[in-house]
């Protein structure tokens, strides 16, 4: 099979690396520096697996900036654009996919259009009817950056939008580039789809909510909260895994989804989406009080990605609660090698590590590192098992 794919994100490049093992497969991206990784045979998203992967296996895989020779002839186009949350509207921004559908539809109408970006409930539908074009499903994604192809090879499960024929076709291709055997597969409608992505990743913002408030709950009667949480995960029924605390969830998912399923209950009787939300808000000012409790002059922030192996920091709960204390009148300043310039968004970035922690009176970190061994009593972290 000819497949397209237009974006060179984690999303796209995984699904692209994936599926071009057994077919040809050619991305879009308006990238070039995605494009040329591409082409050079590397990874255009920081993903050690992938880099490796794609280094060591023969892949028949291209990348261009020119949309034609993406989508002519292809027998299913991705669509792995983002779709970022609007805060005015208080929905996601869909401009992006149906600028990318127009744009394939005026080059190919044969081919099935599978969506892969995250959108709200209902979108497929109207989508459907705006474009004048039928052979649109949605299929979503369950993937972690930094480990997107080692998800796709080993999905959880596999959800489309869709029981036509070509979509049943498409499920095919992924189950046959996949190494994990045995792969749950549901076919729903594509509302059924677009709710299963949403309500998934708000149980998940759900679950890091609860043990941050667990978490500061702990930490405001001086409890070894080490304890109370393994004790809590003993239960099988509630397990160990998404209980480490953090500053929050954040990412590219997490806040955007659990906003978006949030606007799609208007006018339906909910608390507990709500509650999700506000609790990520209150967690934030809860760390904001902890570090102006030590009343410093600077405080440093050890990297803005979330977890280790990532080189993104969209919407990085940190970023929030720098803002909080810019606004306290406290200086602010970041170590973070993703960043190559001396300044972000009007924050100091200092290169050096040793500079950093020398400048800094406390130093905030999301998520451990022996770096920062040395300067044990300068560090705010609530990274209590030192793992993502």
């Amino acid at each position: 099979m000819k497949i397209g794919i237009a974006g060179l994100g984690f999303v796209g490049s995984s699904m692209a690396v994936l599926l071009a093992q057994k077919n040809e497969v050619v991305v879009y991206d308006p990238n070039s520096v995605r494009v040329q990784a591409v082409l050079n045979g590397d990874s255009p998203v920081s993903d050690d697996y992938m880099s490796e992967f794609m280094a060591s296996n023969d892949l028949n895989l291209s990348a261009t900036s020119t949309g034609e020779l993406a989508y002519g002839d292809a027998d299913f186009v991705v669509v792995a654009v983002p779709t970022n949350y609007d805060p005015d509207t208080k929905k996601f921004d869909t401009s992006s996919i149906e600028s990318a559908v127009r744009a394939i539809i005026a080059i190919n109408t044969t081919c099935l259009i599978v969506i892969k970006s995250t959108i709200p409930i209902g979108y497929t539908q109207q989508l459907r009817i705006v474009v004048g074009y039928d052979n649109i499903v949605f299929s979503p994604e369950f993937l972690r950056e930094g480990q997107s192809l080692m998800d796709n090879l080993y999905p959880s499960r596999i959800i489309m939008g869709s029981k036509s024929d070509q979509a049943k076709q498409f499920v095919s291709l992924l189950k046959m580039a996949a190494i994990k055997e045995d792969i749950p597969v549901l076919f729903t409608g594509s509302a059924e789809a677009e709710s299963i992505k949403l309500f998934a990743n708000t149980f998940l913002a759900m679950r890091v909510a609860f043990f941050n408030e667990l978490d500061s709950f702990g930490m405001n009667k001086a409890l070894a909260v080490k304890d109370i949480i393994k004790g809590v995960s003993l239960d099988p029924r509630i397990g160990s895994h998404y209980n480490n605390p953090s500053f929050g969830y954040g990412g590219y998912c997490l806040p955007k989804d659990t906003r978006q399923l949030l606007a799609n209950f208007e006018g339906i009787p909910q608390s507990l989406m709500s509650a999700i939300v506000d609790s990520n808000v209150n967690r934030k000012s809860f760390i904001v009080s902890e570090v102006l409790h030590r009343a410093p002059k600077t405080v440093g922030v050890y990297r803005l990605v979330m977890k280790q192996g990532s080189d993104n920091f969209r919407s990085s709960a940190i970023q929030d609660i720098m803002e909080s204390l810019k606004n306290s009148g406290i200086n602010v300043c970041i170590y973070e090698p993703e960043i190559k310039s001396s300044g972000f968004n009007g924050y100091e970035v200092e290169a050096e590590l040793d500079k950093f922690t020398s400048k800094s009176d406390v130093i905030l970190a999301n998520r451990m590192s022996t770096e920062l061994s040395d300067f044990l009593p300068k560090v705010i972290s609530r990274d209590i098992f030192e793992r993502d």
